[in-house]
């Protein structure tokens, strides 16, 4: 990996993006998340994965010299629809996504960390998607994913105005889970992560399975889908050892499977 380092420790998986000075997201960066999302999902022994930036910044968006080289509409068609496939990648990861966003995480930065099931901001971060002041609109699906969050018309807001908004403001508009300070950050994001790796892996990928269908607002087929899932949950080993460990006042010990 050029852009990306990967680091594994205790269940959890870290994709650090690494492209000095503000991790743009190029052509190259994008294609590493997803060789690094192959290993991942691969790998049985991580269970929650943390994406976040090296340096100052989260990311500052796309990389916007990269822009200039593409020939024609038909590239630029090619090249959002590069970053939306790996991003919809990571909305329909089997295993949590925790996004830990300081700095800055605007454009392109915002759209991937939009795509993270779960996002942890420092307060002082600044969230935004500037691409009108460019002349430009999003390419990564922004305007798509930023009102399923906020709302229509605070994603209106925020998308015409260009004006990127604090980590404490990204949290009261629901863009955010939950913000911090700086320093704080990555230990908050890590011992979330710890939590979720303490779950059965077979219950988080349900889980999230569902949780698309709502997301996207498939209510009643995800309401038939949940009661599938809810009868292999209950099947499997984890489940009966869940339910075993309740009865008898003990931590459960799940294998995922």
């Amino acid at each position: 990996m050029e852009f990306i380092q990967i680091e594994t420790k205790n269940k959890v998986a870290t994709i650090k993006l690494n492209r000095a000075p503000a991790n743009a997201l190029s052509t190259g960066v994008i294609q590493e998340i997803d060789r690094a999302l192959d290993q991942i999902e691969n790998d049985n022994s991580i269970k929650v994965v943390v994406i976040l930036g090296e340096g100052r910044f989260f990311s500052a968006g796309a990389d916007i010299k990269e822009f200039t080289e593409v020939p024609d509409e038909k590239g630029f068609a090619e090249l959002g629809k590069k970053g939306q496939d790996v991003f919809n990648r990571i909305e329909q990861f089997s295993k949590p996504v925790i996004a830990a966003i300081h700095g800055a995480a605007l454009g392109g930065g915002l759209e991937l960390a939009m795509s993270c099931h779960i996002r942890l901001v420092a307060e002082d971060a600044k969230l935004g998607l500037p691409e009108l002041t460019l002349g430009l609109v999003p390419g990564f699906a922004g305007t798509q994913r930023l009102p399923q969050l906020v709302g229509v018309p605070k994603a209106c807001e925020m998308l015409l105005s260009s004006k990127p908004i604090s980590g404490k403001d990204a949290v009261t508009y629901g863009l955010a889970n939950d913000a911090f300070p700086a320093e704080e950050l990555f230990e908050k994001a890590y011992k979330m992560a710890g939590d979720f790796s303490e779950k059965s892996a077979v219950s988080i990928k349900y889980t999230l399975e569902l949780l698309n269908y709502a997301k996207h607002g498939l209510y009643e087929k995800g309401a038939e889908k949940e009661q599938e899932l809810f009868g292999k949950a209950f099947k499997s080993f984890d489940g009966q050892e869940g339910i075993a460990a309740f009865i008898e006042k003990r931590k459960p010990e799940f294998q995922d499977r």
